[in-house]
């Protein structure tokens, strides 16, 4: 019975939606929503943010507005600088391939101002080679930066948090999960610098999750808006710095 619970929500929550339509979230969308990506999009303007990733990015188990592209996109605002509300491109159980897929489909343009890359723990999970994952992490983080129009100055990546830290964590081998992350993180961390694009650990952070509960969503496996918004302090002075740059 625990098996069969465990595979459940396993399903559930990492499960890969590469077959579907891309999730593709418009700053005139107020909550998730699956787009046609034949559909014109929006006019952007020169301060639009385009975050791509998984269910980290699109905040799984938290309201939208409190996932972390949307609480930096708030204190930006807050701060009296203009930008647009971020368009996400990212959907729960995606791997690098499942977004490598979405993002063809979706055919962002390379007028972003801004551009956020957090993926790889669909990777971990389904025990993919790294390998392979340094491959495509490459070509995304290659997307990325073509995205902010060449200028990797204005891309920005996050490392993998560690689940293994949260009450569905402990209970497959979170030591194991954790060796498994510390390695694709040096591998995504190695590739961010090699491009010499911003960097940021909030691994650590994920790791408080069992002491602070709080850090952790009700479904007992993902971020709470909490730990998103302390993400958020982590790198938000410089990136608010590059946006002031390009004011």
């Amino acid at each position: 019975m625990r098996y069969l619970f465990l595979s459940f929500i396993s399903l559930l929550f990492f499960i890969s939606c590469g077959k579907d339509a891309p999730l593709v979230v418009e700053p005139e969308v107020a909550n998730p929503e699956v787009m046609d990506p034949e559909v014109e999009e929006p006019t952007k303007s020169a301060t639009s943010y385009l975050a791509l990733g998984d269910s980290y990015t699109i905040g799984q188990s938290v309201p939208y507005e409190l996932n972390y592209p949307s609480q930096l996109y708030e204190r930006l605002i807050a701060d009296d600088i203009a930008v647009d509300p971020p368009t996400i491109i990212a959907r729960t159980g995606w791997t690098t391939n499942d977004l490598a897929a979405a993002i063809n489909q979706a055919d962002p343009d390379s007028t972003y101002c801004l551009v956020s890359l957090a993926i790889g723990v669909n990777n971990q999970f389904r025990g993919e080679d790294t390998l392979t994952y340094a491959e495509d992490f490459e070509r995304l983080l290659n997307q990325a930066i073509t995205f902010a129009n060449g200028d990797h100055k204005r891309v920005f990546v996050l490392s993998i948090p560690d689940y293994g830290f949260t009450p569905f964590g402990q209970r497959m081998d979170p030591e194991q999960i954790g060796k498994e992350l510390d390695q694709f993180n040096a591998i995504n961390k190695r590739i961010t610098e090699e491009y010499e694009v911003k960097y940021f650990d909030i691994t650590p952070i994920s790791r408080e999750g069992l002491d602070r509960t709080e850090l952790v969503a009700d479904d007992r496996l993902h971020p709470s808006a909490l730990q998103y918004e302390e993400w958020v302090d982590v790198f938000y002075t410089e990136i608010k710095e590059e946006m002031l740059l390009k004011l």
